[in-house]
């Protein structure tokens, strides 16, 4: 039996499926019509995914399918139709990421394997336990981490890990991305994003594109990550045509079953698609202005009719992928007995003609193996052949072929039945009740620094950052002020260190956290915390709203690429805020895009800012070995308080505003003063694709 590690190819349609699996995917991962966060791919209709199911079930290839997007209230009884059509189907896993879909799919198919998208922005063990303990199988972990962080997962994970090894690298770490949908309305947590980073942008003495990453390429390095005991090797590229499909399976595939990749193959793929060739900068720790990279002129010529010719021969024919052992019985006056079996115990007996008294020339062991072994244009190949053949007896090669093929078409079926359809509760019926707000909602702050007015004693909580010192919060306390930390979204390589702050804030009497990522969660419920759920847990229904109580959370920020109006209809009964002020992150990144200039990153006290080609300036906040790049205005609804029923609380985030500045904001908003310039009112009233 193999233990090979998984390679799970990228299927955006039908056209790649065979290039895929012809070229030595062991798993394919591809988008419905709806739901998939490359909604911009072909994707996949219900027929085409029934075909998709039956090619590949039949080759022993794995069907996953991406559910990978956030999901409204009204989208829920289409996302429910879908996955039970999946069950019937069957798929093999369904890749998720909105909380509330979650919780429904243990209800309605409890049986279903779930692999936890990228989209969830999972890099820590505690976040992997998280999941462990909802049920998950598999996480597929954020690009960003380093092998030495990998390494320090794989070690106590209770779940298999998937690691992406080839494509496509975000500046932002994937789920906690929100440029496209504030510049324009195209939600990358929704499946449309428009890929405003690979635009230019500049910061202090970088280049024009500080904010494009080169593609990631770990090909090499897939055996070192079978050995720390990853499953699967993911490669990224739904949006991209079969070509590039078959020359990164083909080239994944040599790695894992040779020393080395062939150097045309990879010459090969990069002449596909690159963007200043790859990048293994995450993997080794080595982040800086050698990641970056876009599509230049030359990335685009390279890709000739002779580079697809020959990426084409790769997947021309079909290659024997399933090994097969035949035993053949020939005796006299007894019909011809052929028996095959394959290394996963699928096996096949058929029955021929009796065989007839040879004329001239006997039966030889030699001529049975030679058309036995003639599996060519099927998935299978033979790998042990015994004969017991009685002498003097004639069978024709006619007679061979056919029982070689009946053999191998009922090794198919036994193959293909061994997926079972997966049990769907059609009687589900949630009672969930409808959300009534105690009267007007609370004010909360929240401070990148613990410089904080006395002013803010009269805010409900006031989150301050986990590395603020003991003394500082201490202090902040002294002014009457309900001080919370603030577990930092990006944990990567931390997590003792955060462990540490909680312990400390606990003796000096902090009760409550901020906490947004499944992964501080966990940690915030290790150490008894009221848990306050934040933005980037991407709630955005009602489901999602009524789950986060099963993870012990007591309240929850909504996602921001809400409207009011489904703010509005949400029921539940756990509390809810909205950010009413503050420039709200627009990505949170591993790589600091001042980083790409000659100097590196050495004003982020400043702080730097990132300038797009409209001359528009967007500020960058850096901390705990992460960055954030804001907004260039903030929000601003001190003037629309009409709007905040059905909420219990209002978050106002402050991050470069000054002492003073704070103080007026906190003002304003409290008066109900309308501005007149220099804000936003986010996505409250446009909403996102």
């Amino acid at each position: 039996m193999s233990t090979k590690i998984e390679i799970l190819a990228p299927a955006g349609s039908y056209e790649s499926i065979a290039p895929a699996v012809l070229c030595g995917a062991d798993a394919i991962y591809l988008g419905g019509e709806n739901f998939s966060a490359r909604g911009n791919a072909a994707n996949f209709n219900r027929e085409q995914l029934i075909k998709t199911v039956d090619f590949c079930h039949k080759r022993n290839v794995k069907v996953y399918v991406t559910l990978n997007t956030l999901i409204f209230d009204n989208e829920i009884e289409n996302a429910l139709s879908f996955i039970k059509f999946l069950c019937l189907v069957p798929v093999d896993a369904l890749i998720v990421q909105d909380l509330g879909l979650i919780s429904l799919i243990k209800k309605v198919a409890p049986d279903m394997p779930l692999h936890a998208s990228t989209q969830m922005s999972i890099h820590t063990l505690s976040g992997i336990q998280a999941l462990h303990e909802l049920g998950f199988k598999r996480v597929v972990l954020a690009r960003e981490l380093s092998f030495n962080e990998i390494k320090e997962i794989a070690k106590e994970s209770p779940i298999e890990l998937e690691v992406f090894v080839h494509g496509a690298l975000c500046m932002s770490v994937s789920g906690q991305c929100y440029m496209s949908a504030m510049i324009g309305g195209r939600s990358g947590n929704r499946g449309f994003c428009a890929q405003p980073c690979r635009l230019p942008h500049k910061t202090k003495g970088s280049s024009d594109y500080a904010l494009s990453l080169k593609d990631l390429s770990l090909i090499d390095y897939i055996k070192e990550l079978s050995s720390l005991g990853v499953t699967s090797a993911k490669i990224e590229g739904r949006m991209k045509r079969p070509e590039y499909v078959a020359a990164s399976v083909a080239a994944c595939r040599y790695m894992v079953d040779n020393e080395t990749v062939d150097k045309n193959l990879i010459k090969n793929l990069q002449a596909v698609f690159s963007r200043s060739g790859f990048t293994d900068g995450y993997y080794k720790g080595q982040r800086g202005q050698h990641m970056f990279g876009i599509r230049e002129k030359e990335n685009v010529l390279s890709a000739t009719k002779n580079v697809f010719s020959q990426i084409h021969d790769l997947y021309k024919s079909e290659h024997g992928r399933i090994p097969v052992d035949f035993k053949l019985t020939v005796k006299a006056n007894e019909p011809i007995m052929l028996a095959a079996e394959d290394d996963f115990k699928n096996s096949s007996k058929v029955l021929g003609q009796v065989p007839e008294a040879a004329k001239n020339i006997s039966l030889s062991q030699e001529r049975c193996i030679a058309q036995l072994q003639k599996t060519g244009g099927t998935q299978f190949f033979s790998k042990n052949i015994s004969c017991e053949i009685e002498p003097g007896l004639s069978v024709s090669n006619s007679q061979l072929n056919l029982l070689r093929r009946e053999c191998l078409t009922a090794v198919e079926k036994q193959i293909k039945n061994k997926y079972k359809k997966i049990s769907f509760n059609e009687t589900l019926k949630e009672n969930i009740q409808k959300h009534i707000s105690s009267g007007a909602p609370k004010i909360r702050a929240r401070f990148n620094d613990t410089n904080i007015p006395k002013e803010f004693s009269q805010c409900e909580l006031v989150y301050v950052p986990i590395n603020s010192s003991i003394d500082e919060i201490k202090r902040v306390q002294s002014l009457g002020i309900n001080v919370a930390l603030e577990i930092p979204r990006g944990m990567f390589g931390i997590e003792n260190f955060i462990k540490e702050r909680l312990a400390l804030a606990k003796q000096i009497g902090v009760k409550d956290v901020w906490a947004g990522n499944i992964g501080s969660v966990k940690l915030a419920r290790e150490y008894g915390f009221n848990i306050h759920g934040g933005f980037s847990l991407n709630v955005c229904n009602t489901y999602s709203v009524e789950f986060i109580k099963q993870l012990g959370i007591t309240d929850i920020e909504l996602s921001f690429e809400m409207t009011f109006d489904q703010i509005k209809n949400l029921g539940s009964n756990v509390k809810r805020g909205i950010i009413g002020y503050g420039r709200v992150p627009l990505m949170l990144m591993r790589n600091c895009p001042a980083a790409t200039g000659k100097s590196g990153c050495r004003d982020c006290n400043s702080p730097p800012t990132v300038i797009d080609r409209k001359k528009i300036k967007f500020p960058i906040i850096c901390n705990n070995g992460c960055s954030e790049m804001l907004n260039s205005v903030p929000i601003y609804l001190g003037d629309k308080s009409n709007e905040f029923c059905n909420l219990d609380f209002i978050v106002l985030r402050f991050t470069v505003e000054n002492f003073v500045e704070k103080v007026e904001k906190l003002k304003s908003f409290n008066n109900h003063v309308k501005e007149t310039d220099g804000f936003t009112r986010g996505l409250y009233y446009r909403g996102v694709n």
